[in-house]
């Protein structure tokens, strides 16, 4: 019996588990900013291209160098 309670002891006062939820959550809320980051820069920079190619075609100057570009991908 006295085993087991000191078992039990040590089973309550083990924090690892403890910190190990903390960092997983930590590691999840990291990776869902990130990915949200990445989102957000890749649809800015998309559309910086768009205006860039649709510039281009008001001026005369033709996507991928050929004759009659369009600026879709």
């Amino acid at each position: 019996m006295k085993k087991l309670m000191t078992m039990a002891r040590q089973f309550r006062d083990d924090e690892n588990g403890a910190a190990m939820v903390e960092y997983s959550i930590l590691v999840g809320i990291i990776a869902a900013v990130s990915l949200l980051a990445i989102l957000a820069i890749g649809g800015w920079v998309g559309d910086q291209f768009t205006g860039l190619c649709a510039n281009l075609n008001t001026k005369g100057v033709t996507a991928g160098g050929g004759a009659g570009g369009d600026c879709t991908p």
